[in-house]
């Protein structure tokens, strides 16, 4: 589940919540059940969509509030439903924010400053509005688990739009790709290790902590800047060779032999295990490519080109036999969105080696042979691509864009369905309205209940 987690500025945002909370008398808005929401709450939220920049349609002091209630409503059906929050899941996202909140900032005690509380108490904020957004969302996730339209409803769906409410579809691009990787010479890959275990010792022997060498050296950017923290995960989840060394490590003190995985080369520490789940810390390092060994595989594509180009073999047959990305390998050298789960990929989607080939190449195209970064190791590579089908921006049309018919159409059932909800639900609750806070045009039918 993909939880709505704070983006990279919340910590400014709850700075300011902070100083909101400590300058706003304590005075009640609204009450939902027993819970109160007080006008300091409103200007915590306030704050926050001012300074990440979020539109608020409509006047905040009515919209923040009626969500802030809408969300009390959900919360109190989670406690009917006993959800149960994962709270390793929510742990690991409240450690890996703290971490990022260290990095920027650049000690404990400056976090401690900036927030005007204690890293305690800040653990205890982040891991409660975390569980609050993960109830919410597995309350709504129940009501709507049976939506799946037929072909028949997606059908009817778009008949009953109004023309002018059909989304408008960027240019796609249909595209497939062999690629090479490089041979990489052992010397290489010797002076990798190298450094590997001579930064194990370091940690070892008490010299350096593993985390201040994470920062400087490693190549993992998305873990570098928490110490190469990792955050808790599950095995199912980690490269496989990682996950092996990982679940066998047993005293934080001690780091892991070299491990070699598809990314490159790592070597771990073990932070904490808890259950069937693992949060470790992790340097990683990759081999680099000779000028040489670059010329050489583009060389090689550029003959496998030549055959393609002059009908001596097809793409799908160079695609199965000569490419070593294995998922569009076995897929006739297809490109999968994995945004979206189809063939089809707006130009921002595309790796931007490939985009800058596609944009100028016609449907049945063969490009020249070009060096490109693999998306998910970060390593180079050599590829070549062929532009298959071009589909020029347009109204969303059924026969053509199906799949995003279909998901507009669920998701407006959806919507019906938490919108149908919510009302029955009210009927049930107590909603107190203060005056002062009832001038509004609410979505829902609040002053009902609040006279």
């Amino acid at each position: 589940m993909k939880l709505r987690f704070f983006n990279a500025l919340t910590f400014a945002a709850l700075a300011l919540a902070a100083l909101a909370q400590n300058n706003v008398a304590e005075e009640v808005a609204w009450v939902v059940g027993d819970e109160p929401i007080f006008k300091s709450d409103i200007e915590e939220q306030y704050q926050q969509a001012l300074y990440e920049r979020v539109a608020i349609e409509g006047n905040p002091y009515c919209v923040i509030p009626e969500q802030m209630a809408l969300d009390k409503l959900f919360l109190d059906q989670s406690r009917l439903d006993s959800v149960e929050v994962q709270s390793s899941t929510i742990s690991a996202e409240v450690e890996s924010r703290i971490n990022f909140f260290i990095a920027n900032l650049g000690s404990k005690e400056k976090v401690e400053e900036y927030f005007r509380m204690p890293l305690p108490r800040l653990r205890e904020k982040l891991n409660e509005v975390y569980s609050d957004q993960y109830c919410i969302q597995q309350v709504q996730q129940n009501l709507t688990k049976n939506v799946k339209a037929t072909p028949a409803d997606v059908r009817k769906f778009y008949n009953n739009l109004p023309k002018d409410s059909l989304p408008y579809i960027p240019m796609q691009v249909e595209a497939q790709i062999i690629t090479i990787n490089p041979v990489i010479p052992q010397q290489e890959i010797d002076e990798v290790k190298s450094r590997l275990r001579d930064y194990a010792q370091q940690v070892s022997s008490g010299e350096r902590e593993f985390s201040t060498l994470a920062i400087l050296y490693s190549e993992d950017q998305a873990t570098a800047v928490y110490g190469g923290e990792t955050g808790f995960q599950s095995r199912s989840v980690l490269l496989p060779e990682y996950a092996t060394a990982a679940f066998n490590l047993s005293d934080s003190k001690r780091v892991s032999n070299v491990v070699e995985t598809d990314d490159g080369y790592h070597i771990i520490q073990l932070i904490e295990k808890r259950g069937d789940r693992i949060n470790t810390r992790h340097i990683l390092l990759r081999p680099k490519v000779s000028d040489k060994d670059l010329t050489d595989a583009l060389n090689r594509l550029d003959s496998v080109r030549s055959d393609i180009v002059s009908g001596k073999h097809t793409f799908d047959e160079m695609a199965l036999f000569v490419s070593q990305d294995k998922e569009s390998r076995n897929n006739n050298g297809n490109m999968l969105n994995e945004k979206t789960h189809s063939s089809r990929f707006e130009m921002a989607d595309l790796p931007a080696e490939v985009g800058k080939k596609v944009n100028m190449m016609q449907p049945g195209d063969v490009s020249e042979p070009f060096v490109m970064l693999n998306p998910k190791t970060r390593r180079e590579q050599v590829a070549i691509v062929k532009l298959v089908k071009r589909i020029d921006g347009h109204k969303a049309d059924l026969a053509e864009d199906y799949m995003i018919i279909k998901d507009m159409c669920e998701a407006n059932e959806k919507e019906k369905i938490i919108h149908d909800w919510v009302v029955q639900k009210q009927k049930s609750v107590y909603v107190y309205i203060e005056e002062g806070w009832r001038d509004c045009n609410f979505k829902y039918d609040w002053l009902k209940k609040g006279k």
